[in-house]
């Protein structure tokens, strides 16, 4: 069975940054998978997180920054891709140039399932 979206579903959030989830719980009732397509300013961050849920990140242009770990950080830039793993505490932010990328989660995002601190 072939099924076609025709629009995305814009999910708010704080900060200026913009959601557009093409496939996922909120957008098509999928509970497997979702995908978003994410624009982030400059310098923008959110709290920290603990999801349930492996996040793969594809950034088209711009940096993604993603604290984890003891105090370490990694940048993706353009034509980079990351994967966060489940039950992982971890904090995403942008550069000076703001972001444009995809994220892909496993299980599909959930407000739920995101843990994030408070």
């Amino acid at each position: 069975m072939v099924t076609r979206y025709t629009e995305p579903v814009r999910i708010p959030v704080p900060g200026g940054k913009i959601i557009d989830e093409h496939i996922g719980a909120a957008s098509t009732g999928e509970g497997q998978v979702s995908v978003a397509h994410m624009q982030a300013p400059p310098n923008w961050s959110e709290p920290f997180q603990t999801p349930e849920f492996d996040e793969f990140t594809v950034v088209l242009s711009g940096s993604v920054i993603v604290e984890h770990g003891a105090g370490e950080t990694t940048t993706v830039t353009a034509g980079q891709s990351l994967k966060t793993t489940a039950g992982e505490r971890i904090r995403y932010s942008t550069g000076p140039d703001g972001a444009d990328y995809f994220a892909v989660c496993m299980p599909a995002f959930s407000p739920e399932t995101v843990n994030r601190d408070e």
